[in-house]
């Protein structure tokens, strides 16, 4: 790994290459709320409106896909200690 993809100290590799991935699930989830509230208030404008839905379609899926990974790392942690406690 170069120095330049080499993740900060603290910093996992999943973090370094977010940038590259797409945003964090948080920077995802305050878009979608963004394309949401627009929606809502019919600020909008209807030419707009499958360009809003389908990027908030894949805000959705990628947010589900980092929850998803998250589920299993804990698992995976979970397990970890329980199988050092035997």
């Amino acid at each position: 790994m170069s120095e330049q993809q080499r993740p900060a100290v603290g910093e996992d590799r999943d973090t370094a290459t977010a940038a590259a991935d797409g945003p964090g699930f948080a920077e995802a989830m305050a878009e979608l709320e963004a394309i949401l509230g627009r929606i809502e208030t019919e600020e909008t404008d209807i030419d707009a409106l499958a360009t809003e839905l389908r990027r908030a379609a894949q805000l959705l899926e990628l947010c589900r896909a980092k929850i998803r990974k998250a589920e299993v790392e804990v698992t995976q942690i979970v397990q970890q200690l329980a199988d050092g406690d035997r």
